[in-house]
């Protein structure tokens, strides 16, 4: 009698653990992402982001410098793959120094602008130098050419497509151009908006989770209510329902921080919180769908594989790169 019991709850155990595995299956299909995994990496940024900003401010600035340099290291592999090479070395230096000198020296604007316009001339010069592809580079373009056609077989037409990219020096140059806006520029914002208005931490916290409660507030309404998709032909995880989680979990976001942070601005810029909810939201989305283009026209599934479960830090940061102007603008023009 003991025995059949025993086997009644095993059974019963396995059908539970049977229906559980089969209903993740189904967020990590709709989700596009192993959701344990990014919910563990997500955890653990935030542990670390935290620690910084009660530690020191300025270890926050140097954590933005790491996330870019490893971002740019994504980059690079990524565009080799289609045989286009940016100068990676020249890009580490120009951002690591450009991103420091614009926190640390006073005339911040200034500094960011000679910065920047240096970084482009020394980048567009390095772009034309001979490149030599080294064989961690070959190692790691072949790993990503062979994760990419194992996944989808459109992606097989697009990198053989890809792979006659015409290796000009004019190309070259073109893609680093690009890189220095999207990643140097952007990022410059964020290390522009920890200097002024004495709230560096309420700025940090608005910048990097704001459009990250965004991302999570777009997932879980668009795995549970996505039906109407918002651009199938560029994300076909992004619905119309996600669009909406993403801007009421940002705006919900703006009001705990404007409570904690800007009591004292209340009765001016109560409006604040819902603007910044609407524009992080469509920002944001607007960033994750720049992000999939791209990733699409090179015939790519992720850009990289460091962050587990979000598809690299390239992909996890999209979003905070595009609404770091809009927050820079935000915090100069109301006097946060």
């Amino acid at each position: 009698m003991d025995d059949l019991k025993d086997k009644a709850m095993t059974k019963q155990q396995d059908e539970t653990t049977a229906e559980s595995s089969a209903k993740l299956d189904d967020i990590n299909r709709k989700t596009g992402r192993n959701m344990p995994q990014a919910v563990a990496t997500a955890a653990f940024l935030i542990v670390l982001i935290v620690a910084s900003l009660l530690v020191r401010v300025d270890l926050f600035i140097w954590l933005i410098v790491v996330f870019v340099l490893l971002a740019l290291r994504e980059l690079h592999v990524s565009f080799a793959t289609v045989h286009l090479y940016i100068p990676l070395v020249a890009f580490w230096l120009c951002s690591a120094s450009t991103l420091l000198a614009t926190y640390y020296l006073p005339d911040h604007v200034l500094v960011a602008g000679v910065g920047i316009a240096v970084s482009m001339l020394a980048v567009a010069i390095s772009s034309n130098m001979r490149h030599v592809v080294g064989r961690r580079l070959k190692v790691a373009i072949e790993d990503k050419r062979n994760a990419a056609q194992s996944t989808d077989t459109s992606s097989d037409n697009k990198l053989a497509s890809n792979s006659k990219t015409s290796e000009s020096s004019l190309n070259n140059v073109a893609v680093s151009m690009f890189l220095v806006v999207y990643i140097l520029v952007l990022a410059s914002c964020i290390v522009l908006s920890e200097t002024f208005n004495g709230h560096p931490v309420a700025h940090a916290i608005m910048l990097i989770f704001l459009p990250a409660l965004s991302d999570t507030g777009g997932l879980f309404a668009g795995a549970f209510l996505g039906k109407h998709k918002l651009s199938p032909r560029i994300s076909p995880k992004k619905s119309v329902e996600g669009l909406c989680g993403s801007i009421l979990f940002a705006m919900i976001g703006a009001y705990a921080v404007f409570a904690v942070t800007y009591s004292h601005l209340w009765s001016r810029y109560w409006w604040v919180p819902i603007l910044t909810g609407v524009m992080v939201g469509i920002i944001g989305t607007f960033g994750d769908l720049s992000a999939s283009m791209l990733k699409r026209d090179m015939g790519l599934k992720d850009m990289g594989h460091l962050l587990k479960g979000h598809g690299g830090v390239i992909d996890r940061v999209d979003s905070i790169l595009l609404c770091a102007p809009f927050f820079m603008l935000l915090f100069m023009l109301t006097g946060m």
